[in-house]
């Protein structure tokens, strides 16, 4: 904000003349570059690709006069609609701006086509308009209100521009800054164009909008700048444009010093109409704002006052309920106060010209004013009768006029109104400041009606769904340490509760918290508590890789779910243990349940989904690929169905990510992951299509961008590694993949290792292509570090993994993992170069993922060359280098092209023209370091020796000879000797 501190610093004659009342500049100034910018958005959405456009600045730079001009140049066919953020202090009024939003779109084209538009999400849509209720009794969910005013938007803007506008984002609420958010990724479709405002000088460090811009800014569709101050040139033309004619040069030298280029502060210079001195002009901001309003008739600024204490709009309405005096003295006030420029009337509410002028005459209130003005509106509004009423306005009323018993009361209606509109963050925002209130009040109990702990819990629920887990979190924790044992189930309730943030967060310590609750709630319990408790256990165990437990406990969750008639719970139940009893080993079994929960679900809109989830993942798991992806697909559909197409059906989508990759479809892979991680996924899932996203970076040949990416994300994964069985073993086969692809096989064994480590409980589905990756880091230890045996055993290694590979040899997948795995490790010394393996693993990879071939292919090719056999090398080769290609996997596409040049054989296919081979002159030069270690190792030294020599330890001598190799393309370190004296021969 400015600061007005040169004020004071100009001397001299004000003005000789009076100047009008209104000074408002007839026409704008200073900002025709940023009028033609959001022009120029407005016609770029016209290609159906939507736009946002992201204007800050200070208070009075212009931002509501710019959008003015905008909206009012448009032309008639464009549908401009308007949103305005409340100031309702520290919690906003829940969906604000979007209510706008929707409300100025019905009045243009009715509440029949708003609501037949949203399709599905038509009862969420009436969850935040209670006035297009029409007997409808499902309340929907968040993610339906959220892809319902997706829907709709895209809808209206297929055939006509539409402009949706919201302005003040610096006083917007959570919930409408998460939709705002969902709108501009997820909207791919229509003529929209989103202008947003807001005022920089308030979004301070911490705001939640500081963090909303930052992500913007990363956004390809979206514009974002902030308007600049006048000029004194622009400040020249203002001035002339409001006094309708040339300024005295006195006059236009101190309007420009005083205002600081502020549009607003030189209209309110111009206004003073007074011929003052300097000694009458404002010394102070707060002064200025306030010189209109103190040179108004006591009536009229008695009314304003009264106006500030209503918020930001105020309906002529509810000002005439509050208003003590007469209706002719209170229009009488208005009219005064519109022609002074102070106040601005709408169709039926009245606004303050500049917020800035509100909140200085609200901060003139005195305490007895504040405390019966703002009483008088909380009366006023418990008063109104209908769908507009909004309780956070109630609240915020009686908190301010500082009576503790009535607003207790009012900010719990909040807090439900908040809730079931899925408003979360304003629902934990009232449900906190109720908390706050309960020691204030009378018998709080009764007025709640519940006790403090049960608030605690439902406070703390509201923000977990809010994504407020720290918050969420501290607030389960207090009620667990006011539980007592006189309340088990609502104890109960609150450890299940922290199981599930500790859970959404990826942190461990949900199995005891879950074991805990259930033991509070005795078998029989009415209702459906201890159901929803068991298969939240059951849920931890399967995820957690305890499978046996899992189908127990399953197995009592469904028989409690079905006591209490709960289709939902009986259907998660058996889909818990349905997928544990596949991984377990028993396939039909486990697709058996999985078929019960599908039939028990199929109406349920939350186990349907999971169910989708769940059943496409293991036909993954079992090489089921085909299969897979029509499973996700039809539960993408599904999805459509139930509105939710952009929330749960991206999840849905994005299960097919793997059976894609595993068929070769790459670019369909890529399209989901793109599409999931734009629309901010939950932690857990986000992780996962970062995981697929690295691997097929990987496998498609940037090994460097797969690994540069892996390590950014290491410790934020870290933690849901711990917590997770089945992501801990994807993400290690990465880790593991990429340290081989980087020539650090002994790193690729400490990463695949994790499953010989004590806390590991076997998935078959996860463990075999873990084994083969160790078993292929093993191999490469032998060929490039025959020393390294005294650090690891590599023969006891081997034969770890030849034993956990032979116990999973009933899981559809072994035979194509296991061939791999015994290539790997076959050959003279377990080196992995026997060609009669290597053409076993390639017959085995026709069942398997499509990468498979082409590497045991290449791997072959290898064998061949190491026994002598170049014809066979070079069929092998050229095989191999067709199937990459051909299926786009870089990685193995490179590899086999060295090997190729180092064993002087073409490689490439008969239709590719053939050249003398030479070596490859753009390979990665050695360092000065690296040469060294060549050197010694050319002379015979281990790696040990090398240290030594060098005054380096054993291991970075190691990491040194792997670079080497991985360099040359060599597999032995003799190899690569030969190699580099070749190359200067």
């Amino acid at each position: 904000m400015t600061s007005f501190s040169r004020l004071t610093d100009v001397g001299g004659p004000w003005h000789d003349r009076m100047v009008p009342a209104s000074m408002s500049s007839p026409q704008m100034v200073g900002r025709e570059g940023d009028l033609e910018r959001l022009r120029g958005l407005l016609e770029a959405v016209a290609d159906g690709v939507p736009r946002t456009a992201v204007i800050g600045g200070e208070a009075g730079i212009g931002k509501t006069r710019l959008l003015a001009e905008f909206t009012a140049s448009v032309p008639p066919e464009v549908l401009v609609l308007r949103g305005q953020s409340v100031d309702l202090g520290t919690v906003a009024a829940p969906y604000a701006p979007v209510k706008d939003v929707l409300r100025s779109l019905i009045a243009e084209v009715g509440a029949e086509a708003v609501m037949n538009a949203a399709g599905p999400g038509r009862p969420a849509l009436t969850a935040l308009l209670p006035e297009l209720a029409q007997g409808d009794t499902d309340a929907g969910s968040s993610a339906q209100l959220h892809e319902a005013v997706a829907v709709v938007l895209e809808r209206f803007s297929h055939d006509r521009s539409v402009v949706a506008v919201v302005e003040d984002l610096h006083w917007i609420d959570a919930a409408s800054l998460t939709l705002l958010r969902f709108l501009i990724r997820a909207v791919r479709r229509g003529r929209l164009l989103l202008v947003l405002t807001y005022r920089s000088d308030d979004v301070t460090r911490g705001h939640p909008v500081r963090g909303f811009l930052t992500e913007l800014d990363r956004g390809r569709a979206v514009d974002r700048w902030e308007l600049a101050r006048l000029t004194k040139a622009q400040v020249r033309r203002q001035v002339k444009a409001i006094l309708g004619g040339v300024p005295d040069p006195d006059l236009l030298a101190r309007t420009a010093a005083r205002s600081e280029g502020v549009p607003f502060f030189v209209e309110e210079l111009l206004g003073l109409d007074t011929c003052p001195t300097d000694d009458g002009l404002p010394d102070t901001l707060r002064d200025l704002l306030l010189a209109r309003y103190e040179r108004l008739e006591p009536g009229t600024q008695a009314v304003l006052r009264l106006l500030a204490a209503g918020g930001v709009r105020v309906p002529h309405e509810l000002i005439a309920a509050v208003h003590s005096g007469a209706a002719e003295d209170l229009d009488a006030a208005i009219r005064e106060a519109v022609f002074a420029s102070v106040l601005v009337a709408g169709d039926d509410d009245y606004a303050f010209r500049h917020a800035l002028v509100r909140e200085a005459i609200h901060a003139e209130l005195l305490p007895g004013e504040r405390g019966r003005f703002h009483a008088a509106y909380a009366e006023a509004l418990e008063r109104t009768a209908g769908s507009r009423r909004v309780a956070a306005e109630i609240s915020y009323h009686w908190m301010a006029a500082h009576v503790p018993e009535k607003a207790f009361p009012a900010t719990l209606a909040a807090r439900e109104e908040a809730r079931a509109a899925f408003a979360y963050a304003t629902a934990g925002q009232m449900g906190e400041r109720a908390l706050e209130l309960w020691d204030q009040v009378a018998e709080p109990e009764r007025v709640a009606g519940m006790n403090r702990l049960e608030l605690l819990g439902r406070t703390s629920s509201h923000l977990r769904n809010a994504g407020e887990n720290e918050r969420s979190l501290a607030l389960i924790d207090l009620a667990l340490a006011d539980g007592s044992p006189d309340r088990p189930l609502q104890y109960a309730r609150a450890l299940r509760d922290k199981a599930y943030y500790l859970g959404n967060a990826g942190r461990t310590g949900t199995v005891p918290l879950l074991e805990q609750a259930v033991a509070l709630v005795p078998p029989g319990s009415p209702g459906e508590l201890r159901a929803t408790m068991l298969t939240a256990l059951a849920g931890r165990l399967m995820i957690e890789g305890r499978a046996q437990e899992a189908i127990a406990m399953a197995t009592d969750a469904s028989t409690e779910a079905a006591a209490a008639g709960s289709d939902r719970y009986s259907s998660v139940a058996h889909n818990i243990a349905g997928v544990s009893m596949v991984h377990n080993g028993d396939v039909e079994g486990g697709l058996a349940e999985l078929e019960r929960a599908r039939v028990l679900g199929d109406g349920d809109r939350v186990a349907g989904l999971r169910y989708r989830v769940n059943i496409s993942d293991v036909h993954y798991l079992l090489g089921r690929y085909r299969s897979a992806v029509q499973l996700a697909e039809s539960g993408l559909a599904r999805a459509r169905e139930l509105g939710v197409e952009r929330i749960s059906g991206v999840i849905l989508a994005s299960n097919a990510v793997d059976p894609y990759y595993a068929l070769g479809e790459w670019d369909r892979a890529d399209a989901l992951i793109e599409r999931g991680l734009s629309l901010d996924p939950p932690f857990a899932f986000r992780v996962y299509l970062q995981r697929a996203r690295m691997w097929g970076m990987l496998w498609r040949g940037d090994v460097s961008g797969a690994a540069v990416m892996f390590r950014s994300l290491a410790p934020s994964i870290a933690s849901l590694v711990e917590a997770e069985m089945q992501t801990r073993l994807g993400i290690a086969r990465l880790a593991a993949e990429i340290a081989i692809a980087e020539g650090d096989d002994e790193r690729a064994w400490e990463e695949a290792s994790v499953v010989f480590r004590a806390e590991h409980r076997s998935l078959p589905g996860y463990d075999l292509p873990l084994l083969a990756v160790a078993a292929r880091a093993l191999a490469g230890i032998r060929r490039s570090n025959p020393e390294a045996a005294s650090s690891i055993d590599i023969d006891a290694a081997a034969s770890d993994v030849r034993g956990a590979s032979a116990d999973l040899a009933g899981w559809p997948t072994a035979p194509v993992w296991t061939a791999f795995v015994e290539a790997e490790l076959g050959g003279s010394a377990g080196t992995g170069l026997d060609p009669v393996l290597w053409r076993r693993a390639r017959t085995a990879a026709a069942g398997g993922p499509v990468h498979l071939g082409p590497y045991a292919s290449l791997r072959l090719a290898e064998a061949q060359i190491a026994a002598g056999d170049r014809v066979g090398a070079h069929e092998s080769l050229q095989a191999a280098v067709a199937d990459a290609d051909s299926i786009g996997i870089g990685l193995v596409g490179d590899q086999a092209r060295a090997v190729a040049r180092r064993a002087r054989v073409n490689a490439e296919p008969p239709s590719q023209p053939v050249s003398d081979p030479a070596p490859d002159a753009a390979a990665e030069p050695l360092t000065p370091r690296e040469q060294q270690v060549l050197e010694l190792v050319a002379r015979g030294l281990s790696n040990r020796e090398i240290g030594t020599e060098l005054f380096i330890s054993g291991k970075t001598a190691s990491v040194h000879v792997s670079a080497i190799l991985r360099k040359l393309g060599a597999s032995t370190r003799t190899e690569a000797v030969f190699l580099a004296g070749a190359a200067t021969r």
